[in-house]
């Protein structure tokens, strides 16, 4: 039975970076959206160099990196913005958990995306990773997804609000569409459970078993992913009143709050999931339990029954000469519907006992 998680990380050196992830295939691509309330533009296959010319500081600016295995291009990155190479380390570092901190004006923000997998029952993980500083949001995704193509076309079509906000708020609805996948994993994995505990109460086949214990995992590992999101997000949402994080506005921490409860609220559906996969557990282990007493009790009746055919047998088996019953001249006869009538007469009785 495969155990989902988290690979143990390798020792790195924060100035040896190395990308610890799986996607090592994919190539780095770079994409970047700068607009505001009346203009956006979107800019593709440039280099870093070619940053000075499209960055607006008056407008939002949101770079996106699609795939981590150039490391030259992450260092690029790193010296362009004066990205700590600490920060840089855990964005190439899949092992670490999701993690919130602010040093020299940038607030760096590390979580696991997750989706099931296709044609399995595990979960597909894969790292983001966000930094936002001086009007510039940049991501950093492992690979090329479909997790902000929604968000990206409010951007171009000026749907919603986001062309009037700050990258604190573009933060906050990324975040939310990765939550958003949250939901679609959880629901995926409350559909399989439901179909499990259908199949606990027709069946006592020991994969059923194994199936449970699949699926526990997976809900730690759902409850493991979201735990330290929800701290992260009750850090920015307790001490918003000390201005610790400079790079969010004050009126954008409402939606942050949001993002927390929502935390909350897998949690405690991942809790309640995780009560009704015990009780199925328990309810096959009971059906197991009836089966077995039933088979025993069936097992028991049978040798009931034979109990007093076997003594009458064993008694007229013996070899004594002085046996007068051996001599009667229908006496096999009468001994096979004494017989007959015992069986009869003890099945009718445990019938009426409602034994069987």
């Amino acid at each position: 039975m495969r155990k989902i998680k988290y690979k143990k990380g390798k020792k790195l050196q924060p100035y040896n970076l190395e990308y610890t992830g799986i996607h090592k295939s994919k190539e780095s691509e770079m994409q970047l959206f700068v607009y505001n309330n009346l203009d956006v533009t979107e800019y593709k296959d440039f280099k870093v160099k070619d940053l000075d010319a499209f960055i607006d500081g008056q407008k939002t600016n949101w770079l996106n990196i699609h795939g981590l295995n150039n490391i030259d291009l992450i260092k690029a990155i790193g010296g362009y913005f004066a990205i700590d190479n600490f920060m840089l380390a855990d964005i190439l570092n899949t092992t670490r958990r999701t993690k919130l901190e602010e040093s020299q004006d940038i607030l760096f923000f590390n979580i696991k995306s997750l989706l099931p997998a296709a044609h399995s029952e595990s979960i597909s993980v894969e790292q983001i990773s966000f930094l936002l500083k001086d009007g510039i949001l940049i991501s950093f995704q492992e690979k090329r997804s479909d997790f902000f193509t929604h968000i990206r076309e409010r951007i171009r079509t000026h749907s919603g609000i986001v062309r009037t906000k700050k990258p604190d708020y573009l933060l906050y609805i990324l975040l939310d569409a990765i939550m958003e996948n949250f939901y679609i994993t959880l629901e995926n994995e409350e559909d399989k459970l439901e179909e499990l505990i259908n199949t606990t109460k027709k069946s006592t086949d020991p994969i059923i078993l194994e199936k449970i214990e699949l699926h526990r995992d997976n809900f730690n590992f759902l409850k493991r992913s979201i735990i330290p999101l929800r701290d992260s997000l009750y850090d920015i949402k307790s001490i918003k009143d000390d201005d610790v994080f400079n790079s969010l506005e004050m009126e954008n921490y409402s939606f942050f709050d949001r993002l927390h409860q929502k935390s909350l609220e897998l949690l405690e559906q991942i809790e309640s999931d995780m009560g009704l996969l015990e009780s199925a557990s328990n309810f096959f282990f009971s059906a197991q339990t009836h089966k077995m007493n039933e088979i025993m009790k069936t097992l028991t009746i049978v040798s009931a029954i034979f109990i007093p055919l076997t003594f009458i047998v064993g008694v007229y088996g013996m070899n004594f000469e002085n046996m007068p019953e051996l001599e009667y001249k229908n006496g096999y006869y009468f001994v096979m519907v004494v017989l007959f009538l015992i069986v009869i007469g003890m099945i009718f009785y445990f019938k009426k006992r409602r034994w069987f």
